[in-house]
């Protein structure tokens, strides 16, 4: 009738001793110490909003579907930091954004084209890729 539990022993929550995180500094102290051993305290830290910073970045690929027509295109203006080398590019173009990866600076050159990047990126890129890259004052 009663399972083994005795008179009152199922009702409530009293045999398991409370009900959820009851009791974690009484009688379950050790259960929490051993099981839960970072439930006190604060942990880590969330970067403020002035400090995080997202790239955008496209693909080689996307630049004919986003800017059709267009042979000269700032990204910068566009909204977007660096260029990728993803995909496959079918015209001539002169583009000026702020990082490039080297298989997309390749690949405009491939087709006759330019990458035209801030100065501090050409000297790493210009050792690799000797006329692939113009300055952004030579252009002027």
């Amino acid at each position: 009738m009663t399972h083994g539990k005795g008179k009152k022993g199922g009702r409530g929550a009293g045999l398991r001793g409370g009900r959820g995180n009851a009791g974690l500094l009484k009688h379950k102290y050790m259960h929490m110490l051993k099981y839960m051993p970072d439930h006190f305290g604060k942990h880590g830290f969330k970067r403020p909003r002035s400090v995080v910073k997202r790239n955008r970045a496209i693909n080689v690929g996307q630049l004919e579907e986003r800017f059709p027509g267009k042979s000269d295109i700032d990204l910068g203006k566009e909204g977007f930091d660096k260029l990728l080398g993803s995909g496959i590019i079918n015209s001539k173009m002169k583009i000026k954004v702020n990082s490039a990866s080297e298989k997309a600076i390749g690949k405009i050159k491939d087709k006759g084209g330019k990458v035209i990047l801030p100065e501090e990126k050409i000297e790493e890129i210009a050792e690799e890729q000797a006329g692939e890259v113009v300055n952004q004052s030579e252009e002027k």
